[in-house]
Order: C-alpha cells, then sequence, then structure tokens
C-alpha cells in the first residue's frame, strides 16, 4: 500500500451544516470529493479494521487499550498496530499515550460526516414513513 496522507471529511469545506455533506442522492459528486471519500472507505474496506473499528467504537467508556485490542485477533502485534495506523490516518480514530500503552477512541465527527454522504435527505425519508 502507498503511504499516503488521508483526508478528514469536510475539512476545507464551508462551515455551514447542510452545505458541507451533501448526500449520494442529492447532487453528483466531483472527482475532488470522491477521491476524498474513496481513502476514508478503502480504510474500512477490509474485515479486520472494520473489527477494529466496531470494538473502539462500542466500548464502554469511549476508549480501549491496544492490549485488549490484540488479543482479539490472530494477527501479530505489528500487523494490528499497522491496521490501527490505517484507520488513524483515515482519522477514525485517535489515540493517547498512557505509559507503555496506547489507548484508542473513535473520532463521531469522521464516523457522522460518513453517514451523512450516505443518507438519505430529510424529504425522502419522510416520504419513505
Amino acid at each position: 500500500m502507498s503511504k499516503q496522507e488521508w483526508v478528514v471529511l469536510g475539512q476545507d469545506e464551508g462551515a455551514g451544516s447542510e452545505g458541507c455533506c451533501p448526500t449520494l442522492l442529492t447532487a453528483p459528486m466531483d472527482e475532488d470529493r470522491a477521491t476524498e471519500l474513496a481513502k476514508v472507505f478503502k480504510a474500512l474496506g477490509d474485515p479486520v479494521r472494520l473489527r477494529l473499528l466496531s470494538m473502539i467504537a462500542s466500548r464502554a467508556g469511549g476508549e480501549i487499550c491496544v492490549c485488549d485490542l490484540t488479543p482479539a485477533f490472530d494477527l501479530s502485534q505489528p500487523t494490528v498496530s499497522h491496521h490501527l495506523k490505517l484507520l488513524k490516518q483515515a482519522r477514525l480514530i485517535a489515540s493517547e499515550r498512557r505509559g507503555t500503552w496506547v489507548y484508542y477512541r473513535l473520532v463521531p465527527e469522521t464516523t457522522d460526516r460518513l453517514a451523512a454522504v450516505l443518507a438519505r435527505p430529510d424529504e425522502t425519508a419522510a416520504d419513505a414513513s
């Protein structure tokens, strides 16, 4: 995998909440936006990374130690660390070192933006109910 910089969704976009993240159903996506989103979805495109993200996001208290993540996989510690690094580069998770251990937590702003891109517009959702 090439070394590439992951981009925070909506980082350079306007401050207004409605215009920042048009959904797939409200407007065609331009090439730059599609490239930006594809990098984040690529980070999620691996079952190990999806499981790691789920374990981190669902943890009571909102964070989990790497010492609790590694044993859940039949993978070496460096491989688990590599997957965590990719999730962190995509800004899906954040980390904090405490002594010898690293604790991970979800970055809800990124997952909220992903959800907003995939969401149906309010008027379409209202028609469906």
